[in-house]
């Protein structure tokens, strides 16, 4: 595992699958400034909590803005078959966040099932060399207990995107060879007065 700065370390929880921050660290190093410089800038707000947030939460908008902010680009993919003279689509996913081959999926509130369609769409987009590495942001299941007492424990259910979740998926082998880092958002992020 790459050498994490202590700030990134105690506010996130760290899983990584085939040596991704090794591949960031010494492929992307401006990459992996970026998301490091991302992550350290992140706060969890109370009141982006409360306000819930409908197809794109402001939580999920504060990480991808500090990406946008330094190059990266939603990205969609056109790929095909080609079997003899016959062409097939073979569509993938669009990534929320995409620069010099690193691909970072933002999965702040979602259902469940959208880490099996980024793992897989990892998978795909590194079996065609489009992308060399996965990066997934959510959260921790820490987080559930602030939900709670806010509220809103509801609406950050058991079957929506967290840590829990997807670590399963992706040692089960859900990004295939893909090397996939993932970031969980932990509780020492909570701001509870802003």
């Amino acid at each position: 595992m790459a050498n994490f700065p202590r700030y990134i370390t105690e506010n996130y929880e760290i899983y990584e699958w085939r040596h991704a921050s090794a591949v960031l660290e010494t492929d992307y190093p401006r990459e992996w400034q970026d998301i490091l410089d991302v992550l350290s800038e992140f706060r969890l707000p109370r009141s982006q909590i409360v306000v819930g947030g409908g197809n794109w939460s402001p939580i999920a908008r504060a990480l991808d803005s500090g990406f946008t902010a330094r190059g990266w680009r939603e990205r969609a993919f056109r790929t095909q078959i080609v079997v003899d003279d016959e062409s097939f689509d073979s569509p993938t996913h669009k990534v929320d966040c995409y620069k010099s081959n690193v691909a970072i999926e933002i999965e702040w509130n979602n259902k469940d099932p959208f880490f099996d369609r980024d793992l897989n769409n990892f998978r795909l987009l590194f079996e065609l060399r489009a992308v060399s590495v996965g990066v997934i942001i959510t959260r921790c299941d820490e987080l559930q207990a602030i939900f709670n007492g806010l509220g809103k424990g509801r609406s950050y259910g058991n079957s929506t995107t967290h840590m829990s979740k997807l670590l399963p998926r992706l040692e089960g082998g859900g990004g295939g060879g893909c090397p996939v880092l993932v970031f969980g958002i932990k509780a020492s992020l909570y701001c509870p007065e802003f």
